[in-house]
């Protein structure tokens, strides 16, 4: 469950919707830094993000050749349409 937490000028839903930017390494340096100051205050998220981590090692890499074409269209179509009901 996703809380209305907030410090640090982030809120448990954004830290929730930079995770990926996060663990690759990608987030502004001032960004990263709200992330983790979060992170220092708010268990729940900081147990999200080691949840993340565990599915990740779990998982392993899948490469976009991996896919096979008809799952890569449905799964594009899906989050196709799930940026639209946002």
């Amino acid at each position: 469950m996703i809380t209305r937490f907030r410090t640090s000028g982030l809120s448990c839903q954004e830290l929730v919707e930079l995770v990926t930017d996060y663990l690759e390494g990608t987030l502004p340096r001032r960004q990263r830094r709200r992330f983790e100051q979060h992170l220092s205050v708010c268990d729940a998220c900081t147990t999200y993000l080691a949840q993340m981590r565990s599915t990740i090692a779990l998982t392993g890499r899948l490469r976009a050749e991996d896919l096979d074409p008809d799952a890569e269209a449905e799964l594009l179509a899906a989050f196709r349409g799930w940026r639209g009901e946002r």
